[in-house]
């Protein structure tokens, strides 16, 4: 996933958990005691999302959220030993992006993280549909808004909506070796239950289209027991 990860909370053995168990999940973390140096590392390491607990030494939790809302765009995930509605609450009106009581699954975690994640991205993506409408590569456009693939001559291939979203998503990660798991959660909602199949063999059909021979692979390269990815620059028009 590559998605940077950082964790506060003042329980150590909590803390080296998760560290551990998401590290192993793809990410990469970062923990803090407490969020005396909070904003300080914010600025530096730009994290995708940040784990905040909420009773701790210091600042707590929620003022702590409140902070990060007024300075940065970061989503916010609490933690708490406090599973009151009202404490929720609190934690919403201060601008938290989801809110999980102690104890907890550590896979519930990981599914909560990729679900926000997941609605960032959908973010992202639906206010670049508003600034540009192709994604350039290797000779070939992609159009967002008709779901069509434009060669170098202006001939256009018309695309399956899988097909699309899977180019699309390949092209927004360029040089980034996307998992099948990964390329299985950008199909979800088109394939009933898509595979590793599904993703071998809409890869192949992509390649088709884009004249890239499969046994010398030079866009959509197969990186071994990890996954695909697109190996070239991508511009936007």
């Amino acid at each position: 996933m590559n998605a940077h990860i950082l964790i506060v909370d003042d329980d150590k053995k909590l803390r080296d958990l998760l560290d551990d168990y998401l590290t192993n999940q793809g990410f990469i973390v970062k923990t803090l005691p407490d969020g005396s140096q909070l904003m300080s590392v914010v600025e530096k390491n730009k994290p995708d999302l940040i784990i905040l607990d909420i009773m701790m030494p210091g600042e707590d939790g929620l003022t702590l959220c409140d902070k990060l809302k007024h300075q940065t765009t970061v989503p916010v995930l609490m933690l708490t030993a406090r599973g009151d509605d009202k404490d929720k609450l609190v934690g919403f009106e201060q601008g938290a992006d989801d809110y999980l009581s102690k104890p907890f699954n550590p896979r519930e975690l990981l599914a909560r993280i990729k679900a926000i994640l997941r609605r960032l991205e959908n973010s992202v993506s639906e206010s670049k549909q508003h600034s540009q409408k192709y994604l350039c590569f290797s000779g070939w456009k992609l159009d967002l808004e008709t779901f069509n693939l434009v060669d170098d001559a202006g001939v256009m291939t018309i695309l399956s909506t899988g097909e699309f979203k899977l180019l699309r998503h390949l092209a927004e990660h360029p040089n980034m070796i996307l998992s099948r798991d990964q390329l299985m959660e950008v199909l979800a909602g088109h394939d009933i239950c898509p595979t590793d199949r599904t993703i071998d063999v809409m890869i192949s059909r992509l390649r088709k289209r884009l004249n890239d021979n499969a046994k010398e692979a030079a866009i959509i390269v197969t990186i071994r027991n990890l996954g695909y990815k697109l190996a070239c620059s991508v511009s936007s028009e």
